[in-house]
Order: C-alpha cells, then sequence, then structure tokens
C-alpha cells in the first residue's frame, strides 16, 4: 500500500460550540462539580474513607494537576459530615507521678466546659476559704484551741524557768530556741572567761546543773510537741470542717455539668479525688501568715492551685461531623504534638500545661491528608509516623530537649489511641517504590487511589468540563466562558494528552489557562470570555516560553544548523525530535546520515560509541539491524560496514522515533537512490517492518512545518509519521490551513515500504502479500525467502550492493581463492 496523504480534517479534533449544551458557563454555576473521567479514583475513595480498619489507610497516586488533593478533600468533607463530632482531649496533673501526665477523653464541648469549672473552682475556693477562714465561729474555735495550748505550755515553760532558775540559768526564747546563760553570785551574766577564773569545785557545779537543765528541756520539748501536735491537729480539723462541705459541693457541682456517660468517667472521678485531697492537705497556704512570709507563701499557692488546671489540647467543641485535616507542613512538632520548655536557672522546664497537640491528635476520628515528598524530607518523622501505624498509640514527645546542652526536667505524657483515616497523596513512584522497599509500612495502605493523566471524551465529560470552568469563574470572581471557549479550553485539553479520542485529566492547566484568557478579555473590556481570547491566551504563553525554539530555528535559517528542505540526497534525511523543558517542549528537524562501505563491522551507531545514545536509542538501533538482516538474510552473512549520525547533535540522543529515518537512510545509501529532503520522518520501527507510534508527534510535525515556513513552503514539503499516530493529530490551526491549501502535507505509514516508495521514488521491491523478510507478522513469515528482490528495486538495487560488498570483501580476504573463481 502507498502512504496515505491526510485531509485536514483529521488532522485535529473541532468541537461544534453548539453540541456543548450551553451558551456560556453562567448557566452552569448551579450544578455540582463532579469527578471528571476519575470514576475508579471515586470509587476507590469511597470505598476507603468509609470502611473502618486500620489497614484501609488511602495511598493517592496520579500526575500532579489532576486533581489529587483538591478532589479528595472534597470527598473526605463529605465523609467527615456523616460521622460524628469526635471527643475533646485533655491532659491532667498526675499527682502520683508528676512527670507522667494523665490524658483523659471527653465527650466534644465537655473539654472546654471542664476546664472553665476547675478554673471557676480555684477561683471560688481562692474568695471563699479565706472567708470562712474569717468567720467568727471559725476564729472563736481556732483562737480557744491557742489558748489552751498556751496555757499548758505556758506552765510547763514556767516550770522549766523555774528549773532553770534553781541551778544558777537563766532561760529566754528566741527566734524559735531556748537559749541558756549562766547567772553569777551577783546576778549578772557570766563570760566565759570569767567562768574560767572560778574555782574547780563551782565550775564543776555549773557544769552538772547545765547538764540536769539540759535533760529537763528534752523533757520540755516531749512534753511541748504533743500539744503542737494536738494544736496543728485540731486546727487542721477546723479547717477540714469550714472547707470540705464548699469544696464537695464544687466538684459535685463539675461532676453534675458533665452529664454525659464517658469512656474516662472513672479516671476523671478518681482525678477529681486528688484534687480535693490535694487541696485539703494545703490549706493552711489560704490563710495569711507573717508580712515577711506572704510572698512566699503566694507563689507556694499559685504553684498548688496550677496542679488543677485542665490542659485542653484538643477542642471539638462546636464541631459539625469528624474533623478533615490537610496538614502541608509535617514537622515533627506539628504532627505528632509537641512539649514546650522553658529556661530556669539554666535547666529546661516544663509541666503537663505546656503538652500541645498535632494534626494526628486533632484528626481523631476523622481523616488526615498527607504528602509522601514532605514525609520523606524527614527521618525522624517517616519513623514515628511507621511507629504509630503499628500500634495505632501516639506518645507525645520532643525530641530536640535529648539533644540540648541545657540540662531539662524530664515529661512523659500518657500515650493515647488515635483513630485517624490518613490519606497520602504522592507519585506513582513512590507507590511502587513503598510496595518494594517498606512492605511493613505500605500493607497500612491498602486503599489505592489511582488517579488517570487521561480519559475518553464524551459530550458528559466536556459538559463537565463547562461546570469546572464555571466553578472557577467563580471561585476567582473571572468573567464566564462563552461555549466557543469552553470548547476552545477542551480542544487544548485533547492537544495535551495527544489523543483525539481522550482529554487531558490535568485540570490545573485548564485552570491557569482560564485564568490567563479571562485577563486577555478583561484587558479588551469584555464582559465575556471568547474563543479569541483564549486562542489569545495559548499564543501569549507559548511567546513566554519559547525562547528557545526561536533561537534554533535561528541558526538553521542562518544556516549554521544544516538542514534540506528541498532536493534529493543519498544517504540523507530529515528526522524529528522534541525537547522537552520541563515546562516547554518543542519540536526540531535533525539531519541523519548514513554512510555504508564493504567490510565485517555492521551497524555503527556513532552517539552510542561516543556516549551519547540513551538505551532505547541503543535498542532501536538494534532493531533495525535486526530487519536489516532479515531482509538480506539470503545472502547472509553480510558485508557490511555502515554509519549512522545525527548531524550536529552534541547533548546526547534517546528514543526509537528516529529509527524508520535511520533505515530509510540505510537504504538509500544501499540502493544508492536519492530521498526527499522536503519530507521529514518520525517513526519507530519494529523487527517485521511495521512502523510503531512515537510520541510528541504534533510537536515534530509543527517544527518542522515552522522551519519550512520560515524558509518558503514550496507545495512539496510535509512530513512522513506512523498511521497509528493518526488519533493523536491535534496540530495548530495554522498547520491545517497550510494542509487544506496544498502547501503541507501530511503522510501516514503502516509498513516501511510504504514510506520508502513515497521516499525514494521506486517499488520497495516486494509484494507484502507474498513470502517475504517484509510481510507483516504472520504465518507466511516463516516461508524460505525468495532468491533476490526485483530488479530496480530499493531492495533489489541495495541486494545488488551488498553483494558487491561481499565479493570485495572476499577479494579481500583471500586473493588467491578469489582468482580461482
Amino acid at each position: 500500500m502507498p502512504a496515505i496523504r491526510l485531509t485536514p480534517a483529521e488532522l485535529r479534533l473541532q468541537l461544534d460550540p453548539a453540541q456543548l449544551g450551553f451558551a456560556d458557563t453562567a448557566e452552569l454555576a448551579q450544578e455540582e462539580l463532579p469527578w471528571i473521567g476519575q470514576e475508579r479514583a471515586l470509587t476507590a475513595a469511597r470505598f476507603g474513607l468509609g470502611l473502618d480498619h486500620p489497614d484501609y489507610h488511602l495511598f493517592v497516586l496520579g500526575d500532579i494537576g489532576t486533581g489529587r488533593s483538591t478532589l479528595l478533600q472534597q470527598e473526605m468533607q463529605a465523609a467527615a459530615a456523616r460521622r460524628p463530632a469526635p471527643p475533646d482531649l485533655c491532659y491532667l496533673h498526675n499527682f502520683d507521678a508528676p512527670e507522667r501526665p494523665r490524658a483523659l477523653r471527653l465527650p466534644a464541648g465537655e473539654g472546654r466546659q471542664l476546664r472553665q469549672s476547675m478554673v471557676q473552682l480555684v477561683k471560688s475556693l481562692q474568695a471563699d476559704i479565706p472567708k470562712r477562714f474569717a468567720e467568727s465561729d471559725f476564729k472563736a474555735a481556732q483562737d480557744k484551741l491557742e489558748h489552751d495550748y498556751a496555757e499548758r505550755e505556758a506552765e510547763a515553760y514556767q516550770a522549766l524557768s523555774a528549773f532553770a532558775a534553781e541551778r544558777h540559768f537563766a532561760l529566754r526564747r528566741e527566734g524559735g530556741q531556748l537559749i541558756l546563760t549562766l547567772i553569777g553570785s551577783k546576778g549578772q551574766g557570766l563570760t566565759e572567761a570569767e567562768l574560767a577564773g572560778l574555782p574547780q569545785e563551782e565550775r564543776e557545779r555549773y557544769d552538772q546543773g547545765e547538764r540536769e537543765l539540759r535533760a529537763e528541756i528534752l523533757r520540755f520539748l516531749e512534753l511541748t510537741r504533743p500539744l503542737e501536735r494536738a494544736l496543728d491537729e485540731g486546727v487542721t480539723a477546723l479547717r477540714l470542717q469550714a472547707v470540705k462541705p464548699l469544696l464537695e459541693r464544687e466538684l459535685q457541682a463539675i461532676r453534675q455539668g458533665l452529664k454525659k456517660q464517658i469512656k474516662d468517667t472513672r479516671k476523671l472521678g478518681a482525678w477529681l479525688e486528688q484534687v480535693a485531697i490535694d487541696l485539703l492537705e494545703h490549706l493552711q497556704l489560704f490563710e495569711s501568715g507573717e508580712p515577711d512570709d506572704e510572698p512566699e507563701r503566694k507563689e507556694a499557692l499559685a504553684q498548688v492551685l496550677a496542679r488543677y488546671r485542665v490542659n485542653l489540647v484538643v477542642d471539638n467543641a462546636g464541631a459539625h461531623g469528624a474533623p478533615v485535616i490537610v496538614e502541608n507542613n509535617p514537622l515533627f512538632r506539628s504532627l505528632f504534638g509537641s512539649i514546650e520548655y522553658q529556661s530556669e536557672n539554666d535547666v529546661l522546664v516544663t509541666d503537663f500545661s505546656r503538652i500541645r497537640a498535632g494534626s494526628l491528635l486533632k484528626a481523631h476520628g476523622g481523616f488526615l491528608m498527607l504528602h509522601m515528598r514532605d514525609l520523606l524530607a524527614d527521618e525522624l518523622v517517616w519513623e514515628k509516623l511507621r511507629r504509630f501505624l503499628r500500634n495505632g498509640r501516639l506518645q507525645i514527645e520532643e525530641p530536640a530537649v535529648v539533644y540540648s546542652a541545657q540540662a531539662s526536667t524530664s515529661l512523659e505524657p500518657e500515650a493515647v489511641d488515635v483513630d485517624v483515616k490518613l490519606v497520602l497523596v504522592g507519585s506513582d513512584e513512590h507507590y511502587y517504590a513503598l510496595q518494594e522497599g517498606d512492605p511493613e509500612f505500605a500493607r497500612h495502605f491498602r486503599a489505592k487511589v489511582d488517579f488517570a493523566d487521561s480519559f475518553l471524551a464524551s459530550d458528559a465529560t466536556r459538559r463537565a468540563s463547562g461546570v469546572f470552568v464555571s466553578h472557577v469563574c467563580a471561585r476567582l470572581g473571572l468573567p464566564h466562558f462563552s461555549a466557543a471557549a469552553v470548547a476552545r479550553l477542551i480542544e487544548d485539553s485533547h492537544r495535551q494528552t495527544e489523543d483525539q479520542a481522550r482529554q487531558c485529566a490535568a485540570f490545573s492547566r485548564t485552570e491557569a489557562l482560564v485564568v490567563e484568557s479571562a485577563a486577555v478579555a478583561q484587558a479588551r473590556g469584555a464582559r465575556r470570555v471568547d474563543a479569541e481570547d483564549v486562542a489569545a491566551a495559548l499564543q501569549a504563553q507559548r511567546h513566554r516560553h519559547d525562547y528557545l525554539e526561536q533561537r534554533l530555528r535561528e541558526t538553521i535559517a542562518d544556516g549554521e544548523r544544516i538542514i534540506a528542505l528541498s532536493g534529493e540526497r543519498v544517504g540523507q534525511l530529515n528526522g524529528l525530535t522534541v525537547i522537552d523543558l520541563g515546562d516547554y517542549r518543542f519540536g526540531q528537524p535533525m539531519k541523519v546520515t548514513v554512510r555504508t562501505v564493504a567490510g565485517t563491522e555492521g551497524l555503527l551507531n556513532i552517539e552510542r560509541e561516543v556516549e551519547l545514545s540513551g538505551p532505547i536509542h541503543d535498542k532501536a538501533v538494534l532493531i533495525l539491524q535486526s530487519y536489516l538482516s532479515a531482509l538480506f538474510g539470503h545472502i547472509a552473512p553480510l558485508a557490511l560496514s555502515a554509519s549512522i549520525v545525527f548531524e550536529q547533535e552534541y547533548s546526547g540522543v534517546e528514543g526509537d522515533s528516529a529509527s524508520c529515518a535511520e533505515l530509510y537512510a540505510l537504504l538509500s545509501s544501499l540502493s544508492g537512490l536519492p530521498l526527499r529532503q522536503g519530507i521529514a520522518v518520525t517513526g519507530a520501527i519494529s523487527p517485521y517492518g511495521e512502523v510503531l507510534p512515537i510520541g510528541g508527534v504534533n510537536e515534530k510535525i509543527e517544527g518542522f512545518f515552522a522551519v519550512c515556513r520560515d524558509a518558503g513552503l514550496d507545495g512539496q514539503q510535509g512530513v512522513l509519521i506512523p498511521a497509528r499516530n493518526r488519533r493523536h493529530l491535534m496540530l495548530s490551526r495554522e498547520v491545517c490551513a497550510a494542509v487544506e491549501q496544498g502547501c503541507f502535507h501530511i503522510h501516514t505509514a503502516q509498513h516501511i515500504s510504504e514510506g520508502a516508495e513515497l521516499l525514494l521514488g521506486r517499488p520497495f521491491g516486494a509484494d507484502p502479500g507474498q513470502p517475504c523478510p517484509v510481510a507483516l507478522p504472520g504465518p507466511a513469515c516463516n516461508r524460505t525467502h525468495p532468491a533476490g528482490y526485483p530488479e530496480g528495486s530499493i531492495l533489489g538495487l541495495a541486494e545488488a550492493t551488498l553483494q558487491a560488498f561481499r565479493r570485495a570483501c572476499l577479494r579481500a580476504s583471500n586473493p588467491k581463492a578469489w582468482r580461482r573463481r
């Protein structure tokens, strides 16, 4: 079959705006935005979000811009609305082990109520307890106890003083201590020097009296200590009698305020009992003392009352449904919680009130979205998350304190169970690397949500695309789009996926194009965006990125890069390549040259020899060599040395899309037939001579067209592409117009023979229906090869050259045997 020339209608998909079913996107504002073309992902997302099982967290994979995060957040919000509000989480002082604060979960809203109740309790106690202690009956009872104690203590002290006087000692109290003074015969105190000057007998009498007095003082203390203890117990009993009813009434009000039954009811009750016990043990701090002691008393009272605070780390008061949290900065502290420290006297100190919750605790009962790339950036975060997934419990810690140069107080909050559905967003590479490298972690993410990069277009998806544009316009406050403008956006979506039957799922690009098109329309004062605004935005977008493309074209126009666009040449052909800059890609022609001589080296890929060739290109050259051997296997071994080179290429070659051009150049060199220089070629080749589809076909065609246009179109120029790429064509309107005017042509070929006849102007040399190496795959390919190809055909001329090469090699290797022949 000859190569087929495509008609203008086959070069791109052109949508009829009238078939979209709306005049402009304002009509679609009330329609709900669907998951466009992502039905598989939607089903998987709903399955994972609705399944309450610890090993069915969601792993969302797909290309950036396909709406992975946005659509999952939308579905997470819908699933969260159907769930009840999760409980609050509080941390309380542990009276038995202050370094291990206790965790308490309360129904949503009751954590705040408990915190406020405890604050009010402290205020009430600070106000009411001193008032109770100041009441007349309390004062009278306390004064009576103190009076009784004073009388009995004074009586004992008087007897002790008399005992001391009998032994010539004076006794006085000073600073809570008993001071002894030796009295001389004249009634004055004796100094050490005077005592030393007394006679020995008199000194011994004084020493004996001192010993007796000290023994009596011990008996005095033994008598008064029980009196002091009885006084303290009596005063304490009075205080308890005055305060205990007040305290019990306040605590009972707190218990009754928390009416809902909770899992941690016993834990809360036990803590409130410990609060009561601790408070009653420190009632003396509520009584004012000496003015000098007031600062210390107030500080001690504040420290005691601080134990009764409630650290509400997760507050779900007013929440409707479960939480949905998107953690875009998953640092250790922000994800798992933290413990704040402050420096006091060069020591880092903290307490239960400085515990802070992270996103994981806040998402309890709901959903938490994380990004895989962020987690992999911090090894500590990754390991902590692995441990959490293993047991479902979270222990708040502060790893930075371990590495601090300062001494610190330790704090180990009680670990809590966390019921959260994780939604991990990553790429395909992340997902499969995780499956292979960390299966223990991967087994917790059994709900795979795979976002497609493209989808089959239909009337429904095109209308949904209009709804998407309508929502973008409403969200960003942009003018709405006409149906023609939406059709132009959809056509660009087909162009991005290189398929007339499929749309690109990367709606982030569509949104950016909506914004830029609206800016163009607003600049001209329009109230609605039309198709020409979208076209202008696309052109402006291209102009912002095409500097390198323009520069390379200039090198061709200036003759620096040698590209022939007319005439015929042997062994030379224009191939097509795509240069991808990440945010922009474009096509450029590249000259392929082949030289063949008699020899034994076979096919020599010069790029491979100098390490400028990638593995895919090397594979393509080996397939080419295999096909060439099959064509001329009946004269094997081939006595051939052929060099293939991409002229003026210095940055490397990768891909198999040039293998057809390389084969045509090789056949031209062998047959001596010249190739048409005005037709550029792209396409891969199979071992059976089939022309396989390639990528970037639109950019390649447009790149060669631009070069031809700059040099002047002569009506003979065009490109040869694989027939299987026909559905991928979404060429620019300029190229389509040139084809319609007959200035440029697009040819397609299914088999290498079709393109060879177009380029070389001769029959290929065999009927593909006959038993021959160039036939399409099938039983006929296993038949015996013909003895030779038709004379004057491409393969016949190439065969004659190879026979001549073989004779030359035989003659060179064994001249005597050749002469005998």
